[in-house]
């Protein structure tokens, strides 16, 4: 049997600051400078892609409303093509966009007006995060994934068993499972999950995460209260043990 391992901390320090206000942009580059962080700004989308092409940052202050490609569409190519973590700038009001921001992958978001000092302890909180997180194996979207006797169709967001036949999954169930598949052998604990699957900035509770665990068991282990799949840590969290393969 494969063994758990827990995941490993590293430090992340360069800053990306996507704004069209060049005000806000000077005034966050110099105070989270002053703080030791490496700044880097961009005044658009546009240049904000460019930047990728030749640097790879730790995190991203994103803008929403900016003339052109808005945040939310750069938000979204983001989380598509990259793992870096994403703070979102929004208006008080813009509480729908604040909502699809996170759905498409944001970590946490600072309304307008704000101050650099509230900013300052969101981005260590989310950094924090993204430190202990264990790494991830990359798999594309059309890919079929297979673990034991089954089959997880990426593109389809179907459990197929031997036979080819489907086993519903909810979408917490399907979102869960993904974050097992793309850590395998590896101790997650339930702030992490709660992190992988739904993100921190939800008012979700751990204990969520346990019922999850149990309802994904009775349709994955032959035997949901002697797991096989996923196993239970004590004091340390749930560890995926089946060897994944993409086919």
């Amino acid at each position: 049997m494969s063994t758990c391992l827990v995941g490993r901390k590293e430090a992340n320090l360069h800053i990306v600051i996507v704004d069209d206000h060049k005000d806000i942009r000077n005034l966050l580059s110099r105070y989270l400078s002053e703080n030791g962080y490496r700044v880097t700004t961009a005044e658009s989308a546009l240049e904000m892609r460019r930047l990728l092409e030749t640097s790879a940052p730790d995190l991203v202050v994103l803008d929403i409303m900016m003339p052109g490609e808005d945040g939310l569409s750069l938000c979204r190519h983001l989380r598509e093509t990259t793992h870096i973590p994403i703070i979102l700038l929004t208006a008080v009001s813009a509480e729908t966009d604040r909502i699809i921001g996170l759905e498409m992958g944001a970590d946490d978001y600072v309304t307008k007006p704000f101050s650099a000092r509230e900013l300052l302890a969101r981005i260590k909180a989310v950094l924090r995060r993204a430190n202990s997180m264990p790494p991830k194996k990359q798999h594309q979207k059309n890919q079929r994934l297979s673990f034991g006797p089954w089959v997880l169709d990426l593109s389809r967001r179907e459990l197929l068993n031997r036979a080819g036949l489907a086993t519903p999954l909810s979408t917490a169930e399907f979102r869960l499972l993904t974050v097992f598949l793309d850590h395998p052998q590896i101790v997650l604990d339930r702030n992490q999950l709660l992190d992988l699957t739904v993100g921190r900035a939800s008012d979700v509770f751990d204990r969520s995460i346990d019922n999850q665990i149990s309802r994904l068991r009775k349709k994955i282990e032959v035997d949901p209260r002697n797991p096989e799949l996923i196993k239970t840590y004590w004091g340390g969290g749930y560890c995926f043990t089946a060897e994944v393969a993409a086919t």
